[in-house]
């Protein structure tokens, strides 16, 4: 028992450091494609469109994704996601800026597509990896590390994308747009060598053949989880992948670097609130259920969205409006979706981990799809206001579709002092 032990914390360090390093380059390219085209003239609805294929492909292969993982195990859907984002930022390399706007955008986002692929091909190969570890630990203390790993995990994922923001602005400054890709697909050719050789376990395999039909045949829970998981990244997205960047750039006038490094802190800050969520809620007397804990935060984040928009519609400050304000939703976001990914592993059991876990992401890239494309109408529409009002609606739904969420009476779900 101690051997196999060992063994799975190996692998999933290995996995681990897989993923921070696609996480880097994932962050660092999201910057690098949104500055330079925008530096180009591009409209809030063309670069918006540069993430629509990112985000839909996103969808399905989280879909199919959990199924393949079932079927064949996590080290190939690790190892294609790390080699697919390889071969999509070295044709991003060879764009060309004499081609018209159009035939541009069409080429970004078929190799976006290859992105989003294998971002999401890599994410549901280290989520389900946590499920594993903490397997064999007894029912309440191994929920309690399951919440633990998952902050950890989660938490330090955004960190480094939000330091990956920070390099593509850094990037696209002192190399130039092509030479940052390459030097990005370097390093992760790296590490994807590095996880060939040192990855040896089996992972993620079910014990039963899956069949098709099992990818949309899911429990209440689950679906009610990942229906709030939609809204909740929509709420995010609406505002943060088009209209912040864009509004910093061409109505406070920074730069490349400025505005890489403010998206790098609201992430990086987000990810270290993630990490530390088990320690910020934990409660000294009694447990109480993820479950509540999702509802209460989830209509706290909606107060506080709201607040944001009625302060930036009036003009109230609206500089420190956006810096004070988005930093606090940062911290309530975070927990948020701390409890979220917390929730999902504990809805399910470690034989289909890899099916449930790509199921609620693929909910949670259709509502980055959803966000993303708004992001950028709402933005040309009414501005950075009208991108906070309609975020502040998907908070209130995801909030309202927690109650739907089991309680304490359900057996499955022994949520500890953790929460």
């Amino acid at each position: 028992m101690a051997t196999r032990r060992v063994m799975d914390i190996r692998s999933y360090a290995m996995v681990t450091v897989s993923y921070w390093g696609f996480t880097l380059t994932d962050g660092a390219l999201r910057m690098l494609v949104l500055l330079h085209f925008h530096e180009l003239g591009y409209t809030p609805i063309h670069l918006a469109f540069l993430f629509l294929l990112y985000e839909f492909c996103g969808i399905l292969t989280n879909l199919f994704g959990g199924w393949i993982g079932s079927r064949l195990g996590l080290r190939v859907t690790l190892y294609s996601g790390l080699g697919l984002q390889v071969v999509a930022l070295t044709m991003l390399s060879f764009i060309n800026e004499a081609w018209g706007a159009w035939m541009s955008v069409s080429y970004v986002m078929a190799a976006q597509a290859l992105s989003g692929i294998a971002k999401d091909l890599t994410k549901m190969s280290s989520k389900s990896a946590v499920k594993l570890l903490v397997n064999d630990g007894g029912k309440e203390s191994g929920q309690s590390l399951l919440f633990k790993w998952v902050a950890i995990l989660t938490g330090s994922k955004n960190a480094l994308k939000g330091l990956g923001f920070l390099c593509g602005g850094v990037l696209l400054s002192k190399l130039g747009f092509s030479p940052s890709l390459w030097t990005m697909a370097g390093a992760l050719t790296i590490v994807l060598v590095c996880s060939i050789v040192f990855l040896r376990a089996e992972m993620g395999k079910s014990k039963e053949k899956v069949k098709f039909s099992q990818l949309f045949s899911k429990s209440r829970e689950i679906n009610m989880l990942s229906s709030a998981r939609f809204f909740l990244f929509g709420s995010r997205d609406v505002w943060f992948v088009v209209g912040l960047p864009v509004f910093l750039a061409s109505q406070l006038g920074w730069g490349f670097t400025g505005v890489g490094g403010f998206l790098a802190a609201w992430v990086i800050g987000y990810g270290l609130v993630q990490a530390a969520v088990p320690k910020l809620i934990c409660r000294s007397a009694g447990a109480v259920a993820g479950a509540q804990a999702a509802q209460r935060w989830g209509f706290t984040l909606a107060g506080l969205s709201a607040a944001i928009a009625i302060a930036l519609q009036f003009e109230f400050y609206p500089t420190a409006s956006i810096m004070v304000g988005l930093a606090c939703f940062a911290v309530v976001f975070a927990v948020n979706s701390a409890v979220h990914s917390y929730l999902i592993l504990a809805y399910t059991d470690s034989d289909k981990v890899a099916l449930n876990v790509g199921f609620y992401y693929m909910a949670n890239a259709g509502g980055r799809l959803t966000g993303t494309l708004l992001s950028g109408v709402m933005y040309l529409v009414s501005g950075l206001p009208g991108c906070l009002w309609v975020s502040t609606c998907f908070v209130l739904v995801a909030a309202c579709l927690t109650l739907l969420l089991p309680g304490n009476n359900k057996s499955s779900i022994k949520t500890p002092q953790a929460i």
